[in-house]
């Protein structure tokens, strides 16, 4: 049986993938400033011709990275949405999702040091800052459907909220890379369901009140 004659399109996108994974690979061990591009082309098998006819640099190729694992993050976040169910099963899927992210997020030192990177570049910067900014939209979002309100209700709370979640899982991220044995996986796992069940549920819940006391209200006169 003939070897399947591969179109130039589909080729290309191998390229691609074994360049990404090489430099994923690479960038995770020793770091993004540290990695040349004739690493990345040994380790893939190419020249560096085949690197510059798929990315214009390594920072390009850094952002595509970067893009794929807050994509990653933001499906995760989804399937969460749409799964539905009780508030409780949803409570603690939630719980469980930024519980194992933040311990199982290998790109984390990579965001450090692109954030570092980007303060001496302001056009990097800017396309860094729209992957933290899409990734807040999403979570606040995502609270917004957690506490049940219009689109109109509250945004800036949950904007809020959203900054809070995602700072707190970013701070234990770093505590824990400077510091494994400081930050236990289960001193974080409690402080994020403490942070899940008192300010996100306490907002749930005291809306529902509210709601209640007003058609309480509005029933007895």
């Amino acid at each position: 049986m003939k070897p399947e004659r591969l179109t130039h399109a589909r080729r290309k996108e191998q390229t691609r993938k074994r360049l990404f994974d090489a430099a994923r690979t690479i960038f995770l061990e020793k770091g993004f400033a540290a990695t040349s591009v004739e690493a990345i082309v040994e380790a893939a098998g190419y020249t560096r011709g085949a690197f510059y006819s798929n990315f214009r640099d390594k920072q390009e190729l850094l952002m595509e990275l970067l893009r794929r694992d807050a994509d990653e993050a933001r499906a995760n976040l989804q399937a969460i949405i749409e799964e539905g169910g009780t508030p409780e099963e949803t409570k603690a899927r939630a719980i469980a999702f930024y519980s194992r992210d933040y311990r199982e997020s290998d790109c984390f030192p990579l965001w450090v040091e692109t954030q570092l990177l980007a303060r001496r570049d302001s056009a990097f910067r800017e396309r860094v800052h729209a992957l933290r900014r899409d990734r807040l939209l999403q979570v606040s979002a995502y609270i917004r459907t957690l506490l049940e309100d219009s689109d109109s209700a509250l945004p800036l709370q949950a904007d809020a909220l959203a900054l809070g979640l995602v700072s707190l899982c970013n701070g234990m991220q770093f505590f824990r890379m400077c510091n494994c044995r400081t930050v236990t996986d289960q001193a974080s796992q409690s402080v994020l369901a403490e942070f899940v069940s008192c300010v996100l549920w306490r907002q749930r819940e005291e809306k529902r009140h509210d709601e209640h006391r007003t058609s309480a209200t509005e029933s007895c006169t």
